[in-house]
């Protein structure tokens, strides 16, 4: 790590191109946020770049991916480029001495994914991390501690609903060959909260996909998740009505969720508990789970500690979506 950067205490972004998600989420969470500079973003054109920084108050645009991951004041790149581009990019950030911050997925497959995590094992001074956001929210922090402390008793089942409606057909999101479909884009969601939430892997899984005509992804796909310990069941889809949910059951009350993946930045947000018959909502504070996201990886970069999320989560995330891809694709349940 630079002098400079020890004595600020900042993290230097380059942002490796101006991915929506980028420019409207992550970029101002950077801004915005404690330990962390953004101080070039690229494109693989010139123009498009410069545009976004002006946009954005870039100093630095780069007309390739390849110079932004060359500048020598750099210190970590964010990757938000479509889910085919993440493992090979994020490893040339490793090679090029950056840590790396990358979009969920973090590849097409478990498989591509452990390219990544062998990759950074070979680059130990450096940190990677898998940008999924949710966690960082005050609202799942509270609700999962509500949950490990046995406040509905003992988790046994919980559902996840997570949907949007998007039928542009030049979107990434409608590509097969760029990691598109409902699954990887936000069923990713599902499955990973109810892995944290049940603090395991699941045994077997088994998943529906309903085929959409005119669409070469997955379009609409339910799943079931069996732990040792009980179930979870979700639903994701990119082409109908947006909602979202999350509800868990215990012994003794469960706990909703409203809104519980992309609630709006620096709002306010709710918990709702039964227990025992009654009602009580807890108020959350408001928080951008973005700008809490990139401080915590921040502060793991200077205090040369473990990343908060390991990339061996990522890695046993895409493991069950590659079982409900091959559940749905064979009609029975897959061990794992």
């Amino acid at each position: 790590m630079s002098t400079t950067l020890a004595q600020s205490a900042k993290i230097r972004w380059g942002i490796l191109s101006t991915a929506k998600i980028g420019r409207t989420k992550v970029i101002p969470a950077l801004q915005s946020s404690t330990h962390n500079d953004v101080i070039a973003i690229c494109s693989r054109d010139a123009q498009s770049a410069r545009k976004a920084a002006n946009e954005l108050g870039i100093a630095r645009a780069y007309g390739s991916y390849e110079e932004l991951l060359a500048d020598p004041d750099i210190d970590a790149i964010y990757n938000p480029l479509p889910n085919h581009l993440h493992v090979d990019w994020s490893i040339k950030a490793l090679q090029a001495g950056k840590h790396i911050l990358c979009e969920k997925p973090l590849g097409l497959n478990a498989d591509d994914a452990q390219r990544l995590l062998d990759a950074a094992k070979a680059h130990p001074h450096l940190n990677a991390m898998e940008a999924f956001m949710y966690r960082f929210h005050p609202r799942w922090q509270a609700a999962k501690a509500l949950i490990d402390s046995g406040r509905i008793g003992k988790l046994l089942t919980l559902h996840s609903h997570f949907s949007y409606n998007n039928r542009e057909s030049e979107n990434i999101r409608n590509h097969a060959d760029m990691g598109g479909g409902a699954l990887m884009d936000i069923g990713c969601y599902c499955i990973s909260l109810s892995r944290w939430l049940f603090n395991a892997e699941p045994t077997q899984v088994v998943g529906q996909i309903t085929p959409y005509e005119d669409y070469e992804v997955d379009c609409f796909v339910s799943g079931i998740l069996e732990f040792d310990q009980g179930s979870a069941t979700f639903t994701a889809s990119t082409k109908i009505e947006p909602h979202q949910y999350m509800e868990a059951y215990g012994e003794k009350g469960s706990i909703l969720l409203p809104v519980p993946f992309n609630p709006i930045s620096d709002s306010a947000t709710e918990i709702h508990i039964k227990h025992n018959g009654e009602n009580e909502i807890i108020a959350i504070d408001s928080s951008d789970h973005y700008r809490e996201m990139v401080d915590a990886f921040a502060r793991s970069i200077i205090n040369k500690e473990l990343v908060p999320t390991p990339l061996t989560d990522a890695i046993n995330n895409m493991r069950v979506i590659d079982s409900v891809f091959a559940s749905a694709a064979e009609g029975r349940w897959v061990e794992l």
